[in-house]
């Protein structure tokens, strides 16, 4: 199993706590009390909306294709004198 790094934009609510959302997967969607529970509480969300375009044969949004086994680019380090 492949991994992305996915772009994930916090804002802070007026009432408080935090608020998670991503461009790069739409619906994800995640509230917490602080920063650090939105952000696993949005990893969590991220998975279970991977999970369901899998399981209906649905393509994934374009940022997550690269992770898909067979797919994407590929940088390793090489060493240059």
């Amino acid at each position: 199993m492949k991994e992305v790094l996915l772009a994930i934009q916090i804002e802070a609510l007026p009432e408080g706590g935090f608020l998670a959302t991503s461009e790069e997967l739409p619906g994800l969607v995640a509230q917490g009390r602080t920063i650090a529970e939105t952000l696993e509480i949005a990893q969590d969300v991220a998975v279970g909306l991977v999970e369901s375009y899998l399981e209906h044969g649905d393509d994934l949004p374009p940022a997550l294709k690269a992770a898909s086994p067979g797919a994407g680019e590929v940088r390793v380090p090489v060493a240059v004198p």
